[in-house]
């Protein structure tokens, strides 16, 4: 099974829903969830927000801290999840921002990846990767990374619900 599939069998599962914020990405993570018969159940939508002022304007990313830090940074991912979880008005939202090459963005070598996850009661996650390869190499990984971020925190957050329908045991 695909990480897409697992992503999406999870959320089906759970009755929840899922929106994508992508920057060197692309779409490459919505085109992976849409691969997956069946994930319109649970899939509502992406935003592609590749030039840096659409992450403020649509994203609602802090625009003090993408002038004093870049697009390339774990806050803005952070933020880009939230934001298109609030936009698409969906349980959890994903995101990546990063350097896919050839060259630097923003004093960041190429390689360099955060990928974030935000949901319901305040969960979110932020991962910095550091990958390698050329551009198309860098932005395959950075897709399983954020899926594989989403199963974790998906899984993470399953146990605490059991837990606590179960009385704590």
């Amino acid at each position: 099974m695909t990480a897409a599939a697992r992503v999406l069998e999870l959320l089906v599962d759970r009755g929840e829903t899922l929106a994508v914020a992508e920057s060197l990405t692309g779409g490459l993570v919505a085109a992976e969830l849409t691969s997956v018969p069946g994930a319109s159940n649970s899939f509502r939508g992406s935003v592609t927000a590749y030039a840096t002022p659409l992450k403020r304007e649509l994203l609602g990313v802090d625009g003090g801290l993408l002038a004093e830090r870049g697009a390339v940074d774990p806050e803005v991912a952070r933020q880009m999840a939230a934001g298109v979880r609030r936009v698409l008005g969906t349980d959890w939202g994903i995101s990546t921002t990063g350097v896919a090459g050839p060259e630097p963005q923003d004093c960041k070598p190429v390689g360099t990846v955060y990928v974030a996850v935000a949901g319901p009661d305040g969960a979110e996650n932020v991962a910095a990767l550091r990958l390698n390869g050329g551009r198309a190499d860098i932005r395959r990984e950075s897709v399983r990374g954020v899926l594989a971020l989403l199963c974790a925190e998906l899984g993470k957050n399953a146990r605490a619900q059991d837990t606590e329908q179960n009385g704590g045991n």
